[in-house]
């Protein structure tokens, strides 16, 4: 049987896929030439990741495929309802890039409370003829430990960024309308843990207590924190989005940046992706990364083998 990972995949899921018995192509082939290469091939299971869509009109003209993965947790980019109804596999790995988006979603708030996203940007153009000013410019940082993180979506993700909060002294608050309690265990290198019970509030009270916020929600039809969201919010306040494009209006805050609702943005993905809106990439308050967050080696690898043997325990 075939694999087309058209996104690619990592080699531990090459291994394990070929190791039972798969042929396993990694060529990337364009949207627009991807049905023909299909066809031509006899794929019976095609690999993606955020970039490829698998639609309706490739569903239907493909015949040879009876699975579709994909490597991650949103599968907004394929018609999966449609799928299962033609009798195709759809699988993904919604646990294997948790604690790769935490940390992601760390590298921002740690970068925003120390105006690392726009120490990065001057001191290559003004270190060497402004180097105090731009001392006395970031000056001001703070400290995460003692802060509130308020996380929007307690799920896998919401929650590995819950135990790295709790590990570095932070208070954690949590709304998700589908949980009402998670258990957090946050485990030391020498074996030991400590658990910690939270409890989800409303989402109003969230962003009324938290001096950071994350958001760890699907694809939505309408947007998760917008202009209301915003207003409620402390002053000052850092957000983070690593989950999703348009789940956070943009222009909504831009707007809040500017006028300093908001200190900072961390932002891993985009309304409009892959072409975010330039006045985003160019405002110097928003640290930014191109949908990375489940770009770390060892992720990859957890996804690819994780991959391999849903594949195998279907398709043989």
């Amino acid at each position: 049987m075939k694999i087309l990972a058209n996104d690619g995949i990592s080699k531990s899921g090459v291994d394990a896929l070929e190791k039972n018995g798969f042929e396993v192509i990694t060529t990337k082939v364009a949207q627009e030439q991807l049905i023909n290469y299909i066809n031509e091939n006899q794929i019976d299971g095609l690999l993606v990741r955020s970039a490829t869509q698998v639609r309706k009109e490739l569903i239907d003209a493909c015949p040879s495929l009876k699975l579709i993965g994909r490597g991650g947790v949103g599968m907004d980019n394929i018609d999966v309802a449609y799928a299962k109804e033609k009798g195709l596999h759809v699988i993904n790995t919604p646990a294997a890039s948790s604690e790769s988006v935490a940390e992601l979603v760390f590298a921002h708030l740690y970068g925003g409370v120390r105006f690392l996203y726009d120490a990065n940007r001057s001191m290559p153009l003004e270190g060497d003829s402004r180097f105090k000013d731009l001392k006395k410019a970031y000056a001001g940082g703070m400290e995460l430990r003692g802060k509130t993180l308020g996380i929007i979506g307690i799920g896998r993700i919401g929650q590995a960024t819950a135990r790295i909060a709790l590990g570095v002294g932070m208070k954690v608050v949590a709304y998700d309308p589908f949980i009402e309690k998670a258990d957090i265990k946050v485990d030391f290198y020498d074996g030991q843990s400590v658990n910690f019970p939270i409890e989800t509030i409303s989402k109003e009270e969230v962003l009324k207590q938290a001096d950071f916020i994350t958001v760890h929600v699907p694809a939505q039809k309408e947007y998760v924190i917008g202009k209301p969201e915003l207003d409620s919010m402390k002053n000052g306040v850092g957000i983070v989005n690593a989950a999703r494009g348009g789940v956070l209006d943009e222009v909504a805050l831009l707007d809040a940046l500017e006028s300093g609702k908001i200190a900072f943005a961390g932002l891993d993905v985009f309304e409009n992706e892959p072409k975010p809106a330039m006045k985003v990439l160019m405002h110097p308050q928003v640290s930014l990364t191109p949908h990375i967050g489940a770009a770390t080696s060892e992720a990859q690898d957890r996804i690819g083998t994780e991959l391999a043997t849903q594949i195998s325990e279907l398709l043989k």
